[in-house]
Formats: structure tokens, sequence, C-alpha cells
């Protein structure tokens, strides 16, 4: 059986694409804290995309879904389409940067976080800390929940 060959600049071009049309819309709709975790969320996706656009399509897959939690970020409710919060997207996305191993990438709630010492004990091999893991219900392991 013949495979057909995937392109990968394509598949990358689109996830790259949605998440920069998204950005340019927050711009104009989002102020203050909200639109810094915006742009936070969108460069943690940029480098995620950018990295599995060789990777296992199961990896490519959890890439796509966190894209999806920022770009799309609706919940089903009946007939109705609310929008979630960008800290459940933040969530969504954060599960997926953990399973892929890069807790380099994981996007603090707020930007003078990043520098916290308990996230840098966690890139040196340390235990997950609490700000990192907020719901310990939900296992890194487990499949992507939205919502």
């Amino acid at each position: 059986m013949t495979g057909v060959p995937r392109d990968v600049p394509a598949a990358t071009d689109v996830l790259t694409r949605r998440v920069e049309t998204y950005l340019t819309v927050a711009r104009a709709g989002l102020r203050g804290a909200d639109l810094e975790l915006a742009e936070r969320l969108v460069d943690c996706l940029r480098q995620l995309v950018a990295a599995t656009a060789t990777a296992s399509a199961a990896d490519r897959a959890r890439v796509r879904a966190a894209v999806h939690a920022l770009v799309l970020r609706r919940e089903a409710h009946g007939r109705v389409l609310p929008r979630r919060s960008l800290a459940a997207a933040q969530q969504v996305i954060n599960q997926v940067v953990r399973q892929l191993g890069r807790p380099d990438l994981v996007v603090p709630s707020t930007p003078d976080a990043a520098d916290d010492t308990a996230a840098r004990a966690l890139l040196d091999g340390g235990t997950a800390p609490a700000l990192l893991d907020q719901d310990p219900t939900h296992s890194v392991d487990s499949a992507c929940t939205v919502g």
C-alpha cells in the first residue's frame, strides 16, 4: 500500500496562520492583562507548532488541540456557544506543553511568574511546583479535555 506523503510545511502553516490571525483579532479586542496573556499563549503555540512539525501524529494532534483551545475557545451548551476564558485555554495549552515534555514553554498566569524559582526547579528536573499543577485531578497523561 502506498501512503500519501504529508506536506509538513502546509500543515504547520495552517496552524501558524490560525494563531497569527487570532493574535491580530486579540490585539483589536483585548486590553491589559488579557492581551498580555494572549500574546504569551500565542508565543508558546508558535514554538510548539515549529517544534512538532516533524513529530508523531499524536504529538501534532495535541498541538492542534492546543491551538484550537485558544483560537476557537468555544464551549457547547445547547445551542449557545459562549466564549471560554483565556485561563481555560491556558490550562489546556499548559497541559499539552507538559505532555510533550516542554516545561520551558509553560505559560504562567502572570509574566513575573516566568522567572519564579519553582519553574526553574522544574526545568532542572525537580518536582512540579504547585503553580504549574493547579488541578491535581487531571493527569498529565490524560487526554486533553476542553471545558
